[in-house]
Order: C-alpha cells, then sequence, then structure tokens
C-alpha cells in the first residue's frame, strides 16, 4: 500500500506517516520509482502507534515497545509491562506536580482577585 493509501486508511496526515518512519516506528519499502510501500500490517502499526502516544508514551520508547505487542491489538508482551509500569509512575508523578503548580497558581490568582476586590 501506498503512504496516500495508509493516509486515507488510518486518517493519520502523511507527514506524520513519514515522521513515524524517521523515529523508527513504521516501516516501508521503496519501490523502483522511489515511492514508499507500506506491507498489509502498516494499518495495524499506525494505531498502536497512535494508541501509545494517546496514552503519553514518547517515540523513543514507543520505538522499543513496536516488536512487543501480543496479537492484533494493543496488547503487550509481559516482559515490557514493567516498562509501562515505570512509564505510568512517571506519568502520575508529572500530574502531581502540576496539580501542585496548578493549586499555587489558583492560590495566586485567588489573592490577587480578593485584593483588586478591595481596594
Amino acid at each position: 500500500m501506498k503512504i496516500g493509501e495508509l493516509s486515507r486508511e488510518t486518517g493519520v496526515a502523511i507527514r506524520l506517516l513519514r515522521y513515524y518512519e524517521d523515529q523508527g516506528l513504521l516501516t516501508s519499502h521503496r519501490t523502483e520509482g522511489g515511492h514508499r510501500q507500506y506491507g498489509p500490517d502498516a494499518p495495524a502499526a499506525v494505531a498502536r502507534i497512535r494508541a501509545l502516544l494517546a496514552a503519553g508514551l514518547p517515540t523513543r520508547v514507543i520505538r522499543d515497545l513496536m516488536p512487543c505487542f501480543a496479537g492484533d491489538g494493543t496488547e503487550l508482551q509481559e516482559c515490557v509491562l514493567g516498562h509501562l509500569t515505570t512509564q505510568l509512575a512517571e506519568l502520575d508523578s508529572r500530574i502531581a506536580d502540576l496539580t501542585q503548580a496548578r493549586t499555587a497558581l489558583r492560590d495566586i490568582l485567588d489573592a490577587s482577585t480578593r485584593a483588586l476586590a478591595h481596594a
């Protein structure tokens, strides 16, 4: 399948498909004319990439996970579950940091609003 066909089938822009390939997430073969040709498993690979990106994983991590899928869905082999658990813990930590920052900003905004109301 050509890149345009893959784009139409997956709803992912051609530019992003090229980026996924540049990042080592997606593979293609070149025709004699130099055009990208993707295998029949490419739409499933793109769906997996999109699911992992939506889960907040960076492309460097996704590249490592791509060979570890079990079956046709987004289920991964047991050997990488520890890695995903680490990613989840890092995400939880970032959320906690953002929650603290949000609270601090809300407190500043509330105090400023109260001060302006009494001025």
